[in-house]
């Protein structure tokens, strides 16, 4: 309703500014009405041109006018006087050309852009910089900082805009667990931009055809030929689907940890019950859980058990173990 008053209102003002203040005659109110209609209609057409294409039609033009002049200089100096006559008859219908090609080029072509930040990233994978997809989990989680300060992980690290606008919902959410985490992952960005030795690249792209944010990342990856670096155990499942590599950062800490052998011998503080009967359950002093046959007895104290199997996940480390000794006092 708003934009129809204010058409309303332009149509009106364009001939009572010509009648009040040019010519009070009947052909300036006619002309200041077309003016009118003029600007309404060059108004509608430009609120279905996206600004990008309208930014690019007026640089394509401009350039097509220099070019034009560049043409004209050419000519010029070829000293030919017959043929620059003939050229400069026609100054007009040359400009106008070279105007709406260039216009024609830019508007056309614009959309490729982004196409080619995609292919200059992949060209610089080829001169060696192995270029790495951080998801919104890895970013959260802060680790990746400590990694790459340590020189273990190289290569440009591409930051996807979704990503970005992602951790800001999450910093805006009412929630103050999603909030805290959206305020810490843009905190960890911040400190990675900050590091001259760790290229960091915000990217546009976005893949339009895909919904889920993790599918996005993952699409991501395999367009520019970049690994993932992710702490999400169904990304990185998602990934190995789609044949993109994958950095679990989980899967680096637990091959980090110290190693612990089936048939080893170790006290331990046992802290509460297992879920099976007459289990306890512990800690070792990286965090990996220890599941305590016959250990229920022993909550409270420390134990001497052994080591009787080992599981290891992409989500953690299990150690299992059977008591030793009498039950305490």
């Amino acid at each position: 309703m708003t934009i129809w008053l204010f058409r309303v209102f332009v149509l009106l003002s364009c001939p009572a500014i010509v009648y009040f203040q040019i010519t009070n005659t009947g052909k300036g109110v006619a002309l200041g009405a077309v003016v009118g209609a003029a600007i309404v209609i060059i108004e509608m057409m430009i609120e279905e041109v996206n600004l990008l294409t309208m930014i690019s039609g007026v640089l394509g033009t401009s350039g097509g006018i220099i070019v034009a002049k560049l043409v004209d200089y050419t000519v010029l100096q070829t000293g030919n006087v017959a043929l620059y006559a003939a050229w400069d008859r026609y100054a007009a219908l040359r400009y106008f050309a070279f105007g709406v090609l260039g216009m024609i080029i830019a508007v056309r072509k614009s959309p490729e852009l982004d196409d080619l930040d995609k292919d200059i990233l992949k060209m610089g994978k080829r001169r060696g910089a192995d270029m790495k997809v951080l998801d919104t989990s890895a970013i959260v989680d802060g680790r990746v900082i400590d990694i790459s300060e340590t020189k273990f992980l190289s290569g440009t690290l591409i930051v996807p805009r979704f990503v970005l606008q992602e951790l800001h919902h999450l910093a805006d959410s009412p929630d103050p667990l999603k909030r805290a985490r959206g305020r810490r992952g843009l905190d960890i960005l911040a400190r990675l931009q900050e590091n001259p030795d760790i290229p960091v690249k915000i990217l546009d792209k976005d893949p339009v055809d895909v919904t889920e944010v993790d599918g996005k990342v993952v699409r991501l990856a395999k367009d520019l030929g970049a690994k993932v670096i992710t702490t999400d155990f169904n990304l990185n499942k998602i990934a190995a689907l789609e044949g993109v590599a994958c950095l679990n950062v989980n899967d680096l800490g637990t091959a980090l940890k110290p190693v612990v052998l089936p048939g080893e011998t170790m006290a331990l503080f046992v802290m509460k019950e297992g879920k099976e009967r007459e289990q306890g359950v512990g800690y070792l002093d990286d965090g990996t859980m220890v599941v305590i046959e016959d250990g229920r007895r022993w909550i409270g104290k420390r134990v001497e058990l052994g080591v009787t199997s080992i599981l290891q996940t992409s989500a953690g480390r299990m150690v299992f173990g059977k008591a030793r000794g009498e039950k305490p006092a």
